[in-house]
């Protein structure tokens, strides 16, 4: 008996080989490598910020290069497979604009080296496993989870390395005809790899962030396969898949660096070319004044969903996640304004080889920043379709009068310093709510006077304001002026320097007067240009709050 048989027993209907796959997915490019690089979730959840942030740096690599950008899916641990998770994943990709060159979504299949679902890969992998074991280098192991969990135990309490390797690899010494008889009587088992290494010597791995590594060789005969006989494990699968496919770039989190020697022995194994690695650094947040890895079970900013949830841009979270994978990123982006992020060169020299600190507050200072560049249109649109899903309150205003809504977001808009205080689209009903009648009056209104509080002088104020200087045919010079005018007659000073200089000739200062009117106009001490609010309002509805306060 000889491994063929053994191969042949445990896949007796796998007749396509190695050779045969290798002619069914060429070079991409016979005349040089072309660049190649994958998103590869797993669909068991939400989309992570983490899947995101990588995914942006694949399609940087494929989009300065002219390359591929392709999805497939890695659902091998069906077990943990969530529904509604590939379409989260597309929606994902969609709503950021990074969409893959090839992929199979929906019953549509684009591109060449599919399928691109790696549940529909089943035959390939089993030739390959297949071709292992008929060169010796995998074999069907028969232990239990309990034997398994004995040797740990051991192992444990020795203190030594935990593993199924060297002597404890006790299957891999089976003979052929002990393995076959195992299977003819029905014993269930896995298929493991036969690793050649030595854990005691070093090779050299080169890291494209990290640099160049010294790394322990794989030593360990772990599963390429569970019990099952349907489906690979990922360390197995993803090596077939990224040399088929032809990827030339890994981009994954270091927390698989521990993993490549796995898989560059398997890469070897086969004679195939190893593609370059990118490991990024783990995202990290600050809690208080310890620093720790973002979680997806404390931090909801770790799921895709919370950005969309507030309605941040798109924009913005892309921008403040290329201020992590490279530290030069903000300095280019000062020197070139107009362009966008894949005008960018990304460089993994330039990433973090210790973690990526994501700041929530840099993010709303990006995106403030972002959305005070809107046009009061374009923000209408963003903002009316997100509340279509997110906000059924903000829809409903909007839908009230659009051009109205439109009308209030262009307040201090078009200038050479606009207002910079809509971070995402859920604030948007905090900071105009004020600015409709219906919900003025039926909210239980707290306003917020500050120095003058004296209800006779608020109602001395606005009274003289209304009967002698408010005219709503007035430009913005004029209405100023007559607040000034307003200030001379009650007491006030109309000049912020003279009354600094001379505080105790004056009731207060024309800032007083104006939070007044603004105050009962609005209930509100800070808001936008308090001129254009009137102007929007008209003479009607600004003396009908004015006269609330009475």
């Amino acid at each position: 008996m000889t491994n063929k048989d053994l191969a042949n027993l445990i896949f007796p209907n796998i007749n396509k080989t190695v050779d045969d796959y290798e002619k069914m997915y060429p070079l991409r490019d016979k005349d040089k490598e072309k660049t190649v690089t994958r998103f590869a979730p797993s669909p068991t959840g939400y989309v992570h910020i983490g899947g995101i942030y990588q995914t942006i740096i694949d399609y940087l690599i494929a989009h300065n290069n002219n390359g591929v950008f392709f999805l497939r899916i890695e659902d091998t641990d069906q077990k943990r497979e969530v529904k509604e998770a590939i379409d989260l994943i597309k929606s994902a990709l969609n709503y950021y604009d990074l969409k893959p060159t090839e992929y199979e979504l929906d019953g549509e299949v684009v591109g060449n080296y599919g399928p691109y679902v790696q549940s529909k890969r089943k035959e390939i992998y089993h030739a390959f496993i297949k071709h292992l074991i008929e060169i010796g280098r995998a074999y069907p192991c028969f232990c239990t989870k309990e034997n398994l969990d004995e040797l740990r135990d051991m192992q444990e309490k020795k203190k030594q390395r935990t593993g199924y390797y060297g002597r404890y690899a006790k299957c891999r010494v089976l003979s052929i005809e002990e393995q076959i008889s195992k299977i003819k009587a029905g014993e269930t088992y896995a298929i493991r790899f036969k690793s050649n290494g030595d854990f005691e010597q070093k090779f050299e791995f080169n890291d494209l962030v990290k640099g160049r590594l010294e790394l322990s060789e794989n030593d360990e005969d772990f599963v390429i396969m569970k019990s099952d006989n349907l489906l690979p494990t990922y360390h197995f699968a993803h090596v077939v898949d990224d040399h088929l496919m032809r990827t030339t770039h890994v981009i994954r989190g270091e927390e698989w660096l521990s993993s490549a020697p796995k898989h560059v022995e398997l890469f070897n194994s086969f004679g195939f070319k190893l593609p370059y690695y990118i490991h990024t650094p783990l995202i990290i947040k600050k809690e208080g004044n310890s620093i720790r890895k973002i979680s997806k079970r404390k931090d909801p900013e770790a799921s895709m969903n919370y950005y969309n949830e507030l309605g941040y841009p798109k924009e913005a979270v892309i921008e403040s996640l290329m201020t992590i994978i490279n530290s030069n990123y903000e300095e280019w982006h000062t020197e070139n304004p107009d362009k966008t992020f894949l005008d960018f060169e990304y460089n993994p020299s330039k990433m973090s080889s210790s973690g990526a600190l994501y700041d929530l507050e840099k993010l709303n200072n990006i995106s403030k920043e972002i959305i005070s560049k809107f046009t009061a249109k374009e923000l209408f649109e963003r903002s009316y379709e997100w509340s279509k899903e997110y906000s059924d309150s903000l829809k409903k205003l909007i839908e009230y009068n659009k051009e109205y809504y439109i009308n209030i977001l262009d307040i201090e808009r078009n200038q050479e310093k606009p207002r910079k205080d809509i971070a995402y689209y859920k604030m948007i009903e905090e900071f105009i709510w004020y600015m409709y009648d219906e919900k003025f009056e039926l909210n239980s209104v707290e306003y917020e006077w500050k120095n003058i509080t004296d209800k006779n002088e608020i109602n001395n104020i606005l009274n003289t304001y209304i009967s002698e200087f408010y005219n709503e045919a007035d430009d913005k010079d004029t209405w100023f002026n007559k607040v000034k005018e307003l200030c001379d007659k009650l007491g006030y000073a109309s000049n912020i320097k003279e009354y600094k200089q001379n505080p105790e000739k004056y009731k207060g200062n024309i800032s007083d007067v104006s939070t007044v009117i603004r105050v009962a106009i609005t209930s509100k001490s800070n808001t936008p240009d308090l001129y254009q609010i009137i102007k929007l309002f008209g003479k009607e509805r600004t003396i009908k709050r004015i006269n609330l306060i009475k």
